[in-house]
């Protein structure tokens, strides 16, 4: 895990939010600090490789320079590259770099929660598995999301208002694609960024 930002200490309880961050949104910056009504730290992270599908559009390093314009000034947030994509590999660089007493949470909005909890891991490292390195920490977002019984006391649930589930990066990408006003939906400082970047790609045509 290589950080980008680092905070200062080491959190008792740390929240992990990893995604693609094409571009950050308002709607990542209000998670996570939702998040941190329960957690000490987030640790935002971006996968140097995603396990089911490649990068397209920003690249890496645009990605990592917008996520360090949306982050500064918050002295509980940090930032990392991470080498695997998967939540328990990124989890477990998460202990390496942290320590084994840092209590992780994986936070993520509900859908995001629903994908998690049923998605097919083919007996590798199965949900119930990887919520014994982890919790997970579910933002309301788009509704309320209620934990199968089986997992329900490693899932903790945090409100989020309801504009958090109208945001998201895909919407951000369809709004410039169609020329609409998309800027509401950034943090002010990923703005010329993302200006920027859209000429770069304009250039490149």
């Amino acid at each position: 895990m290589e950080f980008q930002i680092r905070a200062r200490g080491t959190p008792a309880r740390l929240a992990i939010l990893p995604g693609a961050f094409n571009p950050p949104t308002r709607a990542h910056l209000a998670i996570a600090e939702l998040a941190l009504s329960v957690v000490d730290e987030v640790l935002f992270v971006l996968p140097r490789v995603f396990p089911h599908k490649e990068y397209q559009g920003a690249p890496l390093d645009a990605r990592l320079e917008m996520l360090r314009a949306a982050l500064a000034g918050n002295t509980r947030f940090s930032l990392a590259v991470s080498e695997q994509g998967l939540f328990i590999d990124i989890a477990r660089e998460a202990h390496q770099a942290y320590g084994a007493a840092s209590e992780l949470f994986l936070v993520c909005g509900r859908d995001a929660a629903e994908r998690i909890v049923n998605w097919d891991y083919g007996g590798r490292d199965g949900i119930q598995k990887q919520l014994e390195v982890f919790k997970l920490l579910v933002a309301s977002r788009g509704g309320h999301y209620e934990a199968p019984l089986h997992i329900r006391e490693r899932v903790r649930s945090i409100a989020a208002p309801p504009e958090v589930g109208e945001i998201s990066s895909t919407e951000v990408r369809r709004r410039i694609k169609a020329g609409e006003p998309w800027e509401d939906l950034v943090p002010g400082p990923v703005v010329p960024l993302v200006r920027e970047m859209m000429g770069r790609q304009n250039r490149n045509l």
